[in-house]
């Protein structure tokens, strides 16, 4: 009885395998249905997919942007950008150069030719007092005595007249780096002369001098201001501090100072809004943003962006910005256009701030340190 109760048990267990067994050979097999897999949780990559990109079926271009990494540029170097600039330079400034070369190297001065000389100057932007300046330097050193000049001679005579009125011995120095504090430049101007586009030029600028740069997203009232310049700033590396849309910019200058102290950065930048210089209320409100960040660190560098293309009536502005935040320098944006190049000398007068930077194309890297001796070969180049 005993031993029948064993085989029984036996049986019953090997009909148990056999069966189990048969079942998982249907499912290998395919006979059944097979079990649908379903989509991969939010955040998980399916296996299939990550062997597709730890192996690609082929290799990727050495310039595309890998997966999950941004691409950041390498900016052109500071040094020689303006000369690099040169030929676009002299192309957009022929009425200068060119023009008084041409009336210059006639075989007789006369009083109508100085007329001429003078109506080519004033129409360059130059501004009624320097050109009076340059027309008595030019009849002094070219006095027409009968004898004869060369077009070396005019273009020399030309060429110191120039550039005695731009004034090469005006400190250009852009001041980037501060003791024991990061620098703190402001970009401020009228609307539409394009200071956030300069902005994220002047970090390009300082990141290929090899400067840390903190860029403050202070215009909080045009809607792609803040995300044009995390453009600029994320192309080279820049961290970028913004505030939310309509937020104070006074806070949002502050807080990008803060970060810059925090991270030891070595220049902070700072965007404002476009404001109409006819507007009291919102040029106290500039003054209010610098006074803010002197809470915790000077103001460096107070940078006026100046469309070069309005010529005098950029003067206009640059008075009354200059009353209300202590302008230090003067960035000329547009210069490669029909701007006519005196204007560069008639703001210098204007203000008596020197001329720092100069925007000379559409390229991210066409910004340049202004330089008084290349810009005037550039004028009188042949």
């Amino acid at each position: 009885m005993d031993s029948s109760l064993v085989y029984a048990g036996i049986a019953v267990a090997v009909i148990l395998v056999l069966v189990i067994a048969a079942v998982a050979v249907r499912r290998r097999g395919g006979s059944g249905r097979p079990v649908e897999s379903g989509p991969a949780p939010a955040g998980v990559v399916a296996a299939a997919d990550l062997t597709e990109l730890l192996e690609p079926t082929e290799s990727p271009s050495p310039t595309a942007p890998q997966m999950g990494l941004l691409e950041v540029e390498v900016p052109d170097p500071a040094a020689g950008r303006l000369h690099r600039l040169r030929a676009r330079l002299a192309r957009s400034n022929n009425a200068i150069g060119h023009g008084l070369f041409a009336l210059l190297s006639r075989d007789s001065i006369d009083a109508a030719t100085w007329d001429e000389i003078e109506e080519t100057l004033l129409l360059a932007d130059l501004g009624v007092g320097p050109t009076n300046e340059i027309i008595e330097r030019l009849r002094t050193t070219l006095k027409v005595e009968g004898g004869s000049r060369s077009p070396d001679d005019v273009r020399e005579a030309l060429r110191a007249a120039l550039l005695s009125l731009v004034d090469p011995n005006l400190d250009r120095e852009l001041i980037t780096l501060a003791a024991g504090r990061p620098a703190v430049l402001m970009i401020v101007g009228v609307n539409g002369t394009g200071k956030t586009t300069t902005t994220g030029k002047l970090a390009r600028l300082l990141v290929a001098e090899g400067r840390s740069v903190v860029l403050g997203a202070a215009d909080t009232f045009r809607a792609a201001a803040a995300d044009q310049l995390q453009t600029w700033g994320d192309r080279v590396g820049a961290t970028v501090v913004r505030g939310p849309e309509s937020g104070d910019p006074a806070a949002v200058a502050f807080d990008a100072v803060s970060a810059g102290v925090r991270s030891g950065a070595d220049t902070v930048v700072i965007d404002t809004a476009g404001r109409l210089h006819t507007k009291a209320g919102l040029m106290d409100e500039l003054d209010k943003v610098k006074r803010v960040i002197e809470k915790q660190s000077a103001v460096d560098e107070v940078l006026l962006v100046l469309d070069a293309t309005t010529g005098q009536n950029g003067l206009v502005q640059a008075r009354v910005f200059a009353e209300s935040v202590n302008v230090t320098g003067i960035v000329l944006t547009k210069l490669d256009g029909t701007a006519r190049g005196g204007i560069v000398i008639a703001v210098q007068r204007e203000l008596g701030v020197p001329v720092k930077l100069v925007g000379l194309g559409e390229g991210p890297d066409d910004l340049a340190p202004f330089d008084p001796v290349e810009f005037v070969d550039a004028l009188v180049a042949n």
